[in-house]
């Protein structure tokens, strides 16, 4: 917060000061609300830094989206001239004057007329602006330019008065009010005192390096307020101005634990089964023609596929040159585009200067709401700036996409000569995943591979994958690991059929093997069938002896007992008789 002794009196505030929104993309969020409500603003900048259009598009957009009308007193362009310059940004200045929303005015003042008249001040124009103000019940002002009124003044007490009376006669009617003024070298205004009766002042500048030109933008100070310290670069297109909100962010964005996928199933195998997370940045990095805006397409189509946007920046490549080479791989982008689901941004990266750069991607995202991001290839933007620039610049993009949860996917060109596993860019510490795509020479053939790098937060595999592109797309294969080391290509195949000659023989052999052991076993089982028969055999001659046996006694048993009965024919005789009897017998026997 800047003062100067001149005005302390205007610097005591209680720290919750009021705060008129602009409406200017980007710039709310620097000045944390907007220009001081009811006290007068200083635009600063050299000829074509856009002091004017930043005036008119703060009186616009107060009209159009906040109800706060404004009135627009303009010293050098007339009215007629003004609407028709900022046409072009689609502000229609003469509709909202016909709605009583802004009022125009032009004052002429020339410097002959000053000269001869001698004694001069601004009470005239006091009394047209506060007449246009009541009338309209204005609440913004824009004076455009201050030079413009002061062009004939020698008298240098006689200024500075009337610049102190012009900004308290402001604050008097509590307008806010932005006033322009061309900055001289390195002082913000031509008569040095309108920057510090300012409460805010905004400086404009254009930057060049290396012939390309970036539109900046600084808040030098700001009364009572805390504001962004750093400079900010914008941009001026058919919306107005926007103004990049960030140099660096902290380290708080959230994260998400939902997986997206690649577009290429085996390279999702590879990352876990899921894909990359959401909001991640991802990094393909290779030489040239090692397939890295082939996995970018894939990658876009999966986006779309899922009802996704995806914003796909070509830095190389025309929009309708990548659709005709993706087609050759079986990836058609054009019906996504077709329904509003891709959009291609293609420029040279030495349109613009690596700022103005970033702000074109900051507005993009804001206005298509991607949920995938592509920059192909990133390293193109060396020629735009030194190393250290471009590592910056990419960083602040990092942090804003990670900001907002959109996945990020960035290729980059690795020179041949290089390490591979180095990023042009400088910015591979940042990533999240880096898939690493090179060459393998060997028989007399190039072959692509893919291995992961690094993927943070999940597991991933580590084995290198030969990677391929033919009509259906691409696709990842696993590589043979031969006796001489990794093979790929036609030696990879060679081997294959090698080994499959070899499964072939093995598993003849086997089967032959297997038929024979059938055979024993059929000649083994026929043998124990054989004796099987045999022990049968016995066993039943066995039973039938047995049968004879017993039947033999039986008939002996039979045989006994019908003979004792002939002998002695009479009932059924007692043990004891037939013990006598016998012994009788026994007796007569012997006396024989």
């Amino acid at each position: 917060m800047n003062g100067h002794p001149e005005d302390a009196t205007d610097a005591s505030f209680d720290g919750s000061l009021p705060k008129t929104p602009t409406g200017i993309a980007g710039l709310d969020e620097i000045t944390q609300g907007g220009l001081p409500k009811g006290r007068p603003t200083l635009v600063s900048g050299g000829v074509g830094c856009g002091k004017t259009l930043f005036g008119v598009e703060f009186l616009v957009r107060g009209a159009t989206e906040f109800g706060e009308p404004g009135v627009l007193m303009t010293f050098e362009e007339t009215p007629a001239e003004l609407v028709a310059n900022v046409r072009s940004l689609g502000f229609d200045l003469q509709g909202l004057v016909d709605e009583k929303k802004l009022s125009l005015h032009h004052v002429h003042i020339d410097r002959r007329e000053i000269e001869e008249t001698g004694e001069y001040d601004l009470e005239g124009l006091f009394v047209r602006l506060g007449y246009a103000i009541d009338t309209l019940g204005a609440q913004r002002v824009l004076l455009d330019t201050l030079e413009s009124i002061f062009s004939g003044f020698n008298n240098e007490g006689i200024l500075r008065a009337e610049l102190r009376r012009l900004f308290r006669w402001l604050k008097e009617r509590g307008v806010t009010a932005v006033i322009t003024a061309e900055a001289l070298g390195e002082r913000l205004s031509r008569h040095g005192l309108e920057e510090f009766l300012s409460d805010c002042v905004i400086r404009l500048d254009r930057q060049m390096t290396e012939d390309v030109s970036t539109r900046r933008l600084e808040i030098v100070k700001y009364r009572g307020s805390g504001h962004g310290t750093n400079v900010y670069p914008f941009l001026i297109d058919r919306g107005g101005l926007s103004v990049l909100p960030i140099t660096s962010l902290g380290l708080e964005h959230r994260v998400s634990r939902d997986r997206v996928s690649s577009g290429i199933p085996r390279l999702d195998g590879m990352l876990g089964g899921g894909g990359f997370y959401r909001g991640s940045s991802v990094l393909a990095s290779g030489t040239a023609g090692t397939g890295k805006t082939s996995i970018a397409a894939h990658a876009a189509r999966a986006a779309c596929e899922r009802g996704e946007r995806c914003l796909y920046f070509a830095f190389e490549e025309s929009p309708d040159q990548i659709i005709r080479n993706m087609r050759s791989i079986g990836v058609d982008l054009q019906p996504w585009v077709d329904r509003g689901l891709l959009r291609f941004h293609a420029a040279r990266p030495t349109l613009h200067g690596l700022e103005m750069h970033l702000t074109t991607i900051h507005k993009c995202v804001e206005e298509f709401q991607p949920s995938l991001v592509i920059l192909d290839p990133i390293t193109n933007f060396v020629m735009s700036g030194t190393p250290t620039q471009v590592k910056s610049m990419l960083i602040r993009l990092i942090d804003l996409l990670k900001t907002r949860q959109i996945t990020s996917l960035f290729t980059s060109l690795t020179e041949p000569d290089g390490s591979l596993e180095r990023s042009e860019a400088g910015v591979s510490s940042l990533i999240d995943t880096w898939l690493l795509l090179r060459f393998v020479e060997s028989n007399g053939e190039r072959n692509r591979t893919l291995y992961i790098l690094k993927s943070r937060g999940m597991a991933h595999s580590n084995q290198v994958r030969e990677f391929t592109i033919s009509e259906r797309g691409v696709d990842l294969v696993d590589v043979y690991l031969g006796p001489t080391g990794v093979l790929t290509g036609a030696a990879r195949f060679m081997e294959e059929a090698r080994e499959r000659a070899r499964a072939s023989a093995q598993e003849e052999e086997l089967e032959a093997r297997k038929r024979e052991l059938a055979r024993q076993r059929l000649a083994m089982e026929r043998t124990i069938a054989a004796l099987h028969e045999e022990f049968q055999a016995r066993e039943e001659e066995f039973q039938r002896l047995i049968a004879q046996e017993q039947s033999r006694q039986t008939i002996e048993r039979t045989d006994r007992a019908k003979l004792a009965h002939l002998r002695y024919d009479h009932g059924e005789v007692s043990d004891s008789s037939e013990e006598r009897m016998d012994t009788v017998g026994t007796g007569e026997q012997d006396g024989n």
